[in-house]
């Protein structure tokens, strides 16, 4: 497929893929006419709007949450929104990875593209330099209820628009006000309702998420591999991957799951010789049905995040052609917290399957010598890294206690129920860092278990895995400082790509 030179926001939806494609091709953004012409129309009415009305309209002539019922003077629009960008920057802890960060200059851009928002073209297009620029606001990983939207982080990701705040350029931290002026820009006036329409939205949420649906695809296909692989050193069965047995169980991803285990363990000595055991223990036997349920909660996932974020999610909603400036709640992250808190959950159970599979790699069943190594006794072998990858399995279920259940009260009263999908959305980090050590620990007990299994081969896949692993690191004949090759392997499975054959 060629390189994306270049995308024009508004031309078409944001998906998964032409997302994980944006980001890989370095992609830079254009505002489409389309777009130009919907934000033109909808800022124009506004204005117009703001003048006009006898009545308050909420965000636009009146403050903010609990405040309402104030009214805000013409000539203080300006000011109002300036004011409600330095007064919400309240993001705090760990700075957010710089790709996350891009994603959400790319997801605002594209909401604001819709026309609904009431902004300014010069202040998406500032959004727009900025990306295409590398130009990343510093933004912290806590602070937002992701209830009004994801008000803190947003701040923090639009302070240097107006010359406040920090970003990241070239590896080196800069102020917003010396930033712009290094490219010649000016600070953008915002107008009524711009700060509104930059800082409520479920942009932190959605592009926290969008990472780690992109890391968690990722996960997913690592531990098929994996777990085939363990199945062949374990000197497992294929009947529980027959087609027949899922076509009268039909979920999608226990039939993906299955197909996909059979067409890596094809030509496979290990698994066509006769066995002497008659079924396999659960973390072997039902690999189709744990991983395909996580395969079809990813599913969901999928569809829930492209709606949303295709979605206009700040407000007030503006409707130029209906005359209707309408206060709601598309802000709320409610079907965001719901789902990555599910998300948490599915992907810590291929953790939770994986070190059951290196618990029974390492037991001395099935020829195999107790804790894989020649020596026991003598040798610890690899009795310490299932030690490791339960450490983390455990701490994944803490991980796992669902954000979208408790809520705050916010704004005195007026935000009486939050989301907390911000929340839900970060520790997906952790849980997939976790699955990283865990994947790890397999690949090491699994090449090992496939070595001793020799001279039988392993299918020409699962072959290739493994003889690439092993320029990387070498079969244990004795006690090694195990952390530096559980390190090595992190970075082998960093580095390999694994494309799932046909």
């Amino acid at each position: 497929m060629a390189k994306l030179e270049k995308y024009a926001i508004g031309s078409s939806e944001l998906t998964y893929d032409l997302i994980e494609r944006l980001l890989n091709d370095k992609t830079k953004l254009v505002l489409s006419d389309e777009a130009v012409e919907k934000i033109n129309h909808c800022r124009n009415y506004l204005d117009v709007k703001a003048v006009e009305s006898e009545k308050p309209i909420y965000g636009v002539t009146t403050g903010f949450g609990s405040l309402c019922n104030r009214s805000i003077s013409p000539e203080e629009l300006g000011v109002l929104q300036e004011n409600l960008v330095k007064s919400h920057s309240c993001s705090i802890g760990t700075p957010v990875d710089g790709t996350i960060v891009k994603l959400m200059l790319l997801l605002k851009a594209h909401a604001l593209s819709f026309g609904f928002s009431g902004v300014q073209v010069e202040t998406v297009q500032r959004i727009i330099d900025f990306y295409n620029n590398d130009i990343l606001p510093v933004v912290y990983d806590r602070g937002s209820l992701g209830a009004s939207g994801d008000l803190a982080p947003l701040a923090n990701l639009f302070l240097p628009l107006i010359g406040e705040g920090e970003v990241m350029h070239d590896g080196k931290r800069f102020k917003g006000s010396e930033i712009l002026n290094i490219f010649g820009w000016r600070p953008i006036s915002l107008k009524s309702k711009e700060g509104l329409a930059l800082l409520n939205g479920t942009q932190f949420m959605s592009a926290n998420g969008i990472k780690a649906l992109i890391d968690g695809w990722h996960m997913v296909h690592t531990f098929d591999a994996l777990g085939a692989m363990s199945l062949e050193a374990f000197d497992g069965r294929i009947e529980p991957f027959f087609a027949c047995i899922h076509e009268v169980r039909p979920h999608r991803g226990q039939l993906e799951t299955a197909e996909a285990f059979r067409a890596m363990l094809k030509d496979s000595e290990i698994i066509a010789r006769e066995k002497q055991h008659v079924q396999d223990p659960y973390s072997f036997r039902c690999i189709p049905q744990v991983h395909g349920a996580v395969k079809d909660a990813m599913h969901h996932v999928t569809n829930v995040l492209h709606t949303e974020i295709n979605s206009v999610t700040d407000n007030p909603t503006v409707f130029p052609d209906l005359d209707m400036v309408v206060s709601g709640g598309n802000f709320h992250g409610e079907p965001l917290a719901l789902i990555f808190d599910y998300m948490g959950i599915a992907l810590h159970e291929l953790g939770n399957i994986s070190e059951r599979r290196v618990a029974q790699l390492i037991l001395g069943l099935r020829g195999l010598p107790e804790f894989l190594v020649a020596k026991p006794g003598l040798n610890s072998g690899f009795m310490i890294p299932q030690y490791a990858a339960a450490a983390v399995v455990s701490q994944n279920k803490m991980y796992t206690f669902p954000a979208s259940c408790d809520s705050i009260v916010s704004s005195n009263g007026q935000e009486d129920l939050v989301s907390m999908g911000a929340n839900a959305a970060t520790k997906l980090h952790k849980i997939i860092d976790n699955l990283k050590y865990v994947a790890a620990v397999e690949l090491m007990n699994a090449a090992q278990g496939l070595d001793f299994r020799a001279p039988l081969k392993s299918s020409p896949f699962l072959q290739g895995i493994k003889d690439a692993y092993r320029n990387h690191v070498p079969f244990v004949e004795d006690d090694v400082v195990m952390k530096d090759y559980i390190a090595d392997t992190m970075e082998f499975l960093d580095g390999y790509n694994i494309e799932m054959p046909a």
